[in-house]
C-alpha cells in the first residue's frame, strides 16, 4: 500500500525552490525529503511524505493523528532504523 507519512521540517537546505530539500523527523527518524512541491513549507511545519517527497503542509493536530492510524496499522517499519550490524 502506498502511504503519505507526516514528518516535521527540522531543516531547510537549497534557494532554489526545485531543489529545496530538508530534514524530516518522524518520530525520531530522520530523512532527507524534496520539498519542491511545497514551497511555503518552513522550519517546524509538518509535511505528509510519499517516497521521498513532501506533497502537502498539514497542521500538528493532523499529522499526529496520521501517524498514530499508521502505527496502529503496521505501516511505519520502513521508517524503523536498520538492525546493527553484527560485529565480525
Amino acid at each position: 500500500m502506498c502511504l503519505a507519512v507526516p514528518g516535521k521540517i527540522l531543516e531547510i537546505a537549497g534557494d532554489d525552490a526545485y531543489l529545496r530539500s530538508g530534514r524530516v523527523s518522524f518520530g525520531g527518524i530522520i530523512k532527507q525529503v524534496s520539498l519542491a512541491c511545497v514551497p511555503e513549507a518552513r522550519v517546524g511545519d509538518y509535511v505528509l511524505v510519499h517516497v521521498g517527497m513532501a506533497l502537502s503542509v498539514v497542521d500538528e493536530q493532523e499529522a499526529a493523528e496520521v501517524f498514530t492510524y499508521l502505527k496502529q496499522m503496521g505501516e511505519l517499519e520502513e521508517l524503523a532504523a536498520p538492525p546493527a550490524a553484527a560485529p565480525p
